[in-house]
Parts: structure tokens; C-alpha cells; sequence
């Protein structure tokens, strides 16, 4: 059974960015600037991987024949209990990250995530994520996110519930790619709460189809600023609750999907937005992914990502596409370019290093627009950079992933859990 990518849902969730995305509590990877790489003594790992069983000295022969037979049934019986404790298949992750974004300030985010596959002894079951992540920053931001990604009945059903709550302090730079190049900023502050979860079913091929719910509320207000800004979006000020219905159709050929050698990923998403269902807004949001990755050699990787994305409707200023979340693309401050329509794509080498390293090279492209019709060329906004692995587990090869990323406007560094895409 060939599983879709989980992780890299949860390790998105890691960065807690509610304020920005299509249902206004959008998880989003945030951009950084440069820090000093991480002591890799902070990382821990727990795995409850096979072990051999322990053996008792021979003891010297007897011409008893009984007492032959008894010490034979005693490591016998071991045996079986050495192979019972041997049959856990999970693994614990442990990463406190620290965080210097433009976007939140400096402070930490501690993560901690459980793989395993349901029921834990089942080692046809494709594994399952369990986690949470908080968020400590210096501009006053706080947060959490709970989140689950389940495979049951051998990986047939999907459910994935998630639970965020928080308050962060951002800024604004308005809609579109004139006003995200201005720099011009709104400080803003945001609280709320929000619930999503989704229920697929395996309908064959590697496919999964089903639906999608999201409830939430927000209250967002402007911090004090001086100087000139751009223009205040309507909704400030305002309590907002928000809820939509949706679908999702997926497919997922890869065999390992915390870090994908082989195989590819389509997923399409569409979350409609509807004042009959309790939301103060009603808008439609669209998201296509292709993934594709080929090994060049046992230690190299090459992998492709296409992004688009699409709003219809009247959409709050957070419901638009986003440039920059979710590693779509890195090198940009998550929320400073977003727009009606969005286009990404990128291209990534990744190589494995002796004692648990690795090494990555991106580069990408895309842009942000109000309409189909109005791409412009030299309003691209294109990124590259380098990055460095660390393997928090080595059962299900999930990586501690920094990168460092040269975009149009200025140069970031970000911490993840789990490969970019």
C-alpha cells in the first residue's frame, strides 16, 4: 500500500500561521532570516525498532535427558517474548525549533510527533502521524496546533483531524504583486480558534476521494504604527467566523512518503465558503499539486513540484493565495505577495550524506495575480537556495530540514520538519 504525504501536512501545522490562508487559519511554513544552524544535540529520537534477543551463557551437558529438554523450552519462551517486544513499528520525534521570521520575530517551536501504522503490530499498515506543535515568539505571538493524519483498516479509510488555537502579531503588505513590492506594511493582530478535519476513502490506483470540513472563528485588530501603510482591508475590527464543506481527490504512488525517491502525487482540493453554513464570508478555494521524483543514483534524488491555486467569490484579504506558505516558494516572507490566482513550481536535488546529513539544491518560479489574464513577466517572482538534512529517524527516514533561500526582495532561512515537498 503506497501512502500520500502525511507528514508533510503535520510538519506544515508546525508553524502555526493561522492569520494567513484560505480558510484564515492557514498553517503555513514561515520564511526566517539567517541564524546559526541548530546543535544537532537538541534533536532527540525514541524508536521502538526490533531488537535481538538476549542469549544466556550455554550451559554444560548432562546425561539426564529431562534436564536437557528444560533450559531448550526456557529460551524457546524467551524467544517468543524477545520477538513480541520486537514487533513495535513506531517512532517518536522530538524537535524544538527556534525561529527568527519576519513575519512572527524570534522565539521557539517545540514539536512532537508519534509514526506508527494502526494497529501497531501491523506491518502491512501504512503508518500513521500523531503530533503537536506550539509556537513562542518576542513580538508577543502564541500558539498550538493538535493534529492527527490516521490510516485505518490497512490504510482503505484516511481521517485527518486538526485543532489550532492561538493569537499572533504580523504584518500586512495588501493584495496583489504592486502593493507586496511596495513594502509597505500594516501591523495587525490576530486571534481565533479553528477545526478541520476530512474523511477519505481508497477507491483503487492509489486514489483516495471524500470530504473536507472546516469551522472557525477569528478577531483581528491593527497594532499601533507610524509612517505610511498600505490600505486597511475591510474586516478589521470584526469578529469572523468562517466555515466551509469541500472535496478531495488524491493520488499517491510513492513508496515512502517522509522522504519519496520513486513515484508521484496529484491532490486536488476545492473548500467552499457559504453563508448558509454559519460563515460571514462566501468564496470558493481551488489547490492542484504534482509532485513527481526520480532517483538518479541510491543517494541522489531529483524532485518537481507544480503548484496552482484559485479564489472565487469575495474572499477576506486571508482567503486569497498565498506566495511563500507552505514552501510555495522558499525565500519569500509568508503573506507578502498574495492575489486572486497563484502559480509555483520548483526543482529540488537532494543527496544522502554518511552519518545521518544530507544536502539539497531548489530553485523555482511562480507569481501572483487578480486574474487568468493578467500574467505579467516581470512581475515573476523566482527563488533558489541550499539547505541541510539532518535524519530525526532513520525507520522512516523523516528529516530536520534548513534552508536557506534567495528570492526577489531579500533572503530567508526556515526550519521543518520532514522534506519540502
Amino acid at each position: 500500500m503506497r501512502t500520500r504525504g502525511a507528514f508533510r501536512r503535520f510538519r506544515a501545522l508546525v508553524f502555526v500561521f493561522f492569520c494567513i490562508g484560505g480558510t484564515g487559519f492557514r498553517v503555513a511554513t514561515l520564511s526566517a532570516h539567517a541564524v546559526p544552524f541548530p546543535n544537532s544535540r537538541s534533536l532527540v529520537e525514541s524508536q521502538t525498532s526490533p531488537q535481538p534477543a538476549e542469549s544466556k551463557p550455554t550451559e554444560p551437558a548432562s546425561a539426564n535427558p529431562p534436564t536437557q529438554t528444560k533450559p531448550k523450552q526456557k529460551s524457546k519462551k524467551k524467544e517468543k517474548k524477545s520477538k513480541k517486544k520486537a514487533t513495535g513499528n513506531g517512532s517518536l520525534v522530538v524537535a524544538p525549533l527556534p525561529i527568527v521570521s519576519p513575519a512572527l520575530g524570534g522565539g521557539i517551536i517545540p514539536i512532537l510527533g508519534y509514526i506508527t501504522p494502526i494497529p501497531p503490530k501491523d506491518k502491512a499498515a501504512p503508518p500513521s502521524v500523531m503530533g503537536a506543535a506550539g509556537l513562542i515568539t518576542n513580538n508577543g505571538s502564541r500558539g498550538f496546533v493538535l493534529g492527527a493524519d490516521l490510516y485505518l483498516k490497512r490504510g482503505r479509510y484516511e481521517l485527518e483531524p486538526i485543532y489550532a488555537h492561538g493569537n499572533l502579531n504580523y504584518n500586512l503588505y495588501g493584495v496583489g504583486f504592486v502593493n507586496g513590492n511596495a513594502g509597505l506594511k500594516l501591523p495587525l493582530k490576530q486571534s481565533g480558534q479553528g477545526f478541520f478535519v476530512k474523511f477519505l476513502r481508497n477507491v483503487g490506483w492509489d486514489t483516495y476521494v471524500g470530504v473536507r470540513f472546516l469551522t472557525g472563528s477569528s478577531f483581528i485588530t491593527l497594532n499601533p504604527t507610524s509612517g505610511k501603510i498600505p490600505p486597511i482591508p475591510p474586516g478589521i475590527g470584526i469578529q469572523t467566523n468562517l466555515r466551509s464543506l469541500g472535496m478531495e481527490v488524491w493520488r499517491d504512488s510513492r513508496p515512502n512518503r517522509f522522504y519519496p525517491v520513486k513515484g508521484s502525487v496529484i491532490d486536488f482540493t476545492g473548500d467552499f465558503f457559504a453563508q448558509g453554513l454559519g460563515s460571514k464570508y462566501s468564496f470558493q478555494s481551488y489547490k492542484f499539486t504534482f509532485n513527481k521524483y526520480v532517483s538518479l543514483t541510491k543517494r541522489q534524488v531529483l524532485a518537481y513540484n507544480l503548484y496552482l491555486c484559485g479564489t472565487g467569490g469575495s474572499p477576506p484579504f486571508y482567503g486569497n493565495c498565498i506566495y511563500g506558505t507552505s514552501n510555495e516558494l522558499r525565500g519569500y516572507t509568508a503573506g507578502r505577495y498574495l492575489d486572486r490566482y497563484m502559480i509555483a513550481t520548483q526543482l529540488e536535488y537532494r543527496l544522502v550524506l554518511p552519518w545521518r546529513f544530507g544536502l539539497v539544491a531548489f530553485g523555482g518560479d511562480g507569481g501572483v495575480a487578480p486574474g487568468a489574464e493578467s500574467w505579467r513577466s516581470n512581475q515573476l517572482l523566482p527563488a533558489g537556495g541550499t539547505g541541510i538534512r539532518y535524519m530525526l529517524s532513520k525507520k522512516y527516514h523523516v528529516n530536520l530540514r534548513t534552508d536557506f533561500a534567495w528570492g526577489k526582495d531579500n533572503f530567508t532561512w526556515g526550519l521543518g520538519v520532514g522534506e519540502a515537498f
